[in-house]
Parts: structure tokens; C-alpha cells; sequence
């Protein structure tokens, strides 16, 4: 069985933000039920869980069972609940071992669910927790490691003349932009360069305002064998779902996303240049324009002029992040790689509504995840297609 014999059903989402008075469960609960009704099925329909999340067991105590424990509080019992940790790549992780499980035979529809609570009283442990997402070895005592590391690499790039600080910013006013008009996103208000450049400091050159910041949310999705399950929704595919781990470099070889990339490209037998929408991982804003260059949507050092013709726009010819990214919509950790396929599940059926794009036939999600010295952890790409005709 082949990845394009795998199609999603149904998303579902608990809008990210913060919510002081919702548990885990409660989060999960929104997310689940509406990806079930998104998808026309019962609790009964349902042959396994992959439940994703990263900080529960130093944030709320629940060290195991997480998926268990969120899954018996909407019905779902007896059928094997599997849970994923992998860091920022929690949630796009679980999808891939959802695929792989009906790749081999062993379910025919399942559930994915990625759900992190980050507002504790303590903002300090929450902080803590975010700096365990790297190799301890390495960045203990640092603190926002991932803000840092971002500061540097941008730092490099501005001084080698590929990137210029107004790219930094306008990337960011775009994710704002974009954010304001997606009812589930965490930031919903448009903010001007100058906002963006006066917004306190962080790591130089990142400034507040093109960061994510901490979060709280749910995604779901619900997968099935090709034909499994009627639909009368459009029918949206996924043609490739792969995962790499960060490697030892001297900063000559490929990215790990470039890595990831290619091979997603080649499981789906086309390239960059098909691709109509992206969701990609922007825990600062200006990590989409890194991302550009690493996905193939330019070449290197092409990634402002990219950005400036307007093609990742909302309305331009391959938007990027038309969510908001992790930086608007916000970065849930837990669940963030499945709030990217929904949101390209539902810009790939025209249900975006307020932001859809111009009919787009193949998504592109890009999940990063963790730190080891001088590299990301994980990272996981899935390419989605709607194989619907539009009217």
C-alpha cells in the first residue's frame, strides 16, 4: 500500500491561545469531537489513537498515559492508544506512525490527536520545560535556546547578504496579517513594520512581535485507507509522510529539512515547484524565509526577492502560512504539525474561509522539531493532495 492510499476524513481544532480554565482534557475534547464530525464518524469507527504531546508530564503531572487518560474522557476505550513524544514534531510525528499503521495492514481508520496546555503559574516551568527540548548536554542554563539559535542563524544570514532586516520584517507583518483572518489562530491582529521593529527585544535581531510565544491548543485528525470510509467531502490524499533526525555537521552538508524534503519529494513524484500551499515551521517568523531555500520555493539567497514578489501571499501563486504560521496561529507544541494539516485540509476542500487560497491541489507541511548542537532534532514533511476536480 502505498501513502496516496491513505485519506484524511476529518480535522478538527480547539482554537489556540490561552485558556486558564481548560484542562487537557477539555482542549483535546473540542479537537477530537470536531475532527469525528468533520468526518461523518463515531468514537465506534475508530481502530487506534495516536495521541501526541510534549510538556504534560512536567506541566501538568501526567507523565504517562497522557493519550489514554484524553481519550476515555470522549468514549474512546479497548482500541490501542499509542503516544508520541517528539518534541516542536509531537504532533507530525504521530500522523506518520498513524500512516505507517495502515500501511500495514493493522487499522483502517485512525485518529491523530496533538493537544499542549503551556499556561501554568509558574511561567518559569514552562520556560524550563521548552529548554528540555534540547540535548541538556549542550544548552543547559542557556534558557530560550530556540530564540538564540534562531538570533544567530539570522545574524549569518543577514551578514552574508541573503537576508536584510526589512525581510525579517515583513515576513512577520505577513504572519500577523495572515493570523487576524483565521478564527482559530492565537494572534489575531494585523501589526505594521514599525510595531514589529519597536516591539521589545529578544535575541538580536528577533524583536517580540516575530516570535511565538507560550500556548495552549488541540488539533486532530482522522486518517483512513483509501476507501475505507464514504466521504462527501472533497477528497484530500496524503502522497508522502517522512521524518529524519538531526545529524553531526560541519555546516557544508544539506539542512535536515532539506534532507526530509527531498525525500518527501521523491516518495511523491513531483517537486517543489507543484506545490500550491505550504504551512511551514516559523516558531520566529523569519524561519519561513529559511524555510523557502530549504523546501526548494527559491534559491539560495532568493528568499526576500521571493517574498517581496508577493507568490506567498495569501493571494500569490504559492502562499505560505496562511494560518499564520506558529508565530500567529501559534505554537501549541504538542499539537502544531497537525494544526498545519488542518489548516491545509481545509484550504485543499475551499473551506478556508476568510483566508482561502486560489485553489490549491498540493499542500506542503514542514514540522521541525528540538535541538541538537547545531541542528534541529527532528524534522517531518508530508505532502497532501486534493484529487477532486475543482468546479
Amino acid at each position: 500500500m502505498n501513502t496516496d492510499d491513505i485519506e484524511i476524513l476529518g480535522v478538527g481544532m480547539h482554537p489556540f491561545g490561552r485558556y486558564t480554565n481548560s484542562s487537557l482534557k477539555d482542549l483535546n475534547r473540542v479537537a477530537c469531537v470536531s475532527a469525528l464530525v468533520d468526518a461523518g464518524l463515531a468514537v465506534r469507527d475508530i481502530d487506534a489513537v495516536y495521541a501526541a504531546n510534549a510538556m504534560a508530564g512536567l506541566l501538568q503531572g501526567q507523565e504517562m498515559i497522557r493519550g489514554q487518560s484524553v481519550m476515555r474522557e470522549i468514549g474512546i476505550e479497548r482500541v490501542p492508544v499509542t503516544n508520541v513524544e517528539n518534541a516542536c514534531a509531537s504532533g507530525s510525528t504521530a500522523l506518520r506512525q498513524a500512516i505507517l499503521a495502515i500501511r500495514a495492514g493493522s487499522a483502517d481508520t485512525v485518529l491523530v490527536a496533538g493537544v499542549e496546555k503551556m499556561f501554568v503559574e509558574d511561567r518559569s516551568r514552562t520556560l524550563a520545560a521548552l529548554e528540555s527540548a534540547g540535548d541538556l548536554d549542550v544548552v543547559s542554563g542557556i534558557g530560550l535556546q530556540f530564540t538564540a539559535v534562531y538570533g544567530m542563524r539570522l545574524r549569518k544570514l543577514i551578514a552574508a547578504g541573503r537576508l536584510t532586516v526589512d525581510d525579517l520584517v515583513a515576513v512577520s507583518v505577513k504572519s500577523h496579517a495572515n493570523g487576524e483572518r483565521n478564527p482559530y489562530a492565537q494572534h489575531r491582529k494585523v501589526v505594521s513594520a514599525e510595531e514589529v521593529l519597536g516591539s521589545r527585544p529578544i535575541a538580536d535581531p528577533l524583536t517580540l512581535l516575530m516570535c511565538s510565544s507560550i500556548c495552549d491548543g488541540a488539533a486532530a485528525v482522522v486518517v483512513a485507507r483509501r476507501g475505507a470510509i464514504p466521504t462527501r467531502k472533497p477528497t484530500v490524499r496524503i502522497r508522502a509522510s517522512q521524518a529524519a533526525t538531526g545529524y553531526t555537521t560541519t555546516g557544508n552538508e544539506p539542512s535536515l529539512t532539506e534532507l526530509c524534503a527531498a525525500a518527501a519529494y521523491a516518495e511523491a513524484g513531483f517537486g517543489p515547484e507543484d506545490v500550491d500551499v505550504a504551512e511551514v515551521h516559523d516558531a520566529m517568523a523569519p524561519a519561513e524565509l529559511i524555510a523557502y531555500e530549504q523546501l526548494g520555493f527559491c534559491n539560495p539567497g532568493d528568499a526576500g526577492a521571493l517574498l517581496d514578489s508577493g507568490t506567498t501571499q495569501i493571494d500569490g501563486c504559492r502562499p505560505v502560512n496562511p494560518s499564520g504560521g506558529l508565530s500567529s496561529r501559534g505554537h501549541a507544541v504538542g499539537a502544531t504539525g497537525l494544526a498545519q494539516i488542518a489548516e491545509l485540509t481545509w484550504q485543499l476542500r475551499g473551506e478556508a474561509t476568510g483566508r482561502q487560497t486560489q485553489r490549491p491541489r498540493i499542500g506542503l507541511a514542514h514540522n521541525n522539531g528540538g535541538w541538537l548542537e547545531g541542528e534541529s532534532a527532528v524534522s517531518c514533511v508530508h505532502l497532501l493532495e486534493r484529487t477532486d476536480p475543482w468546479d
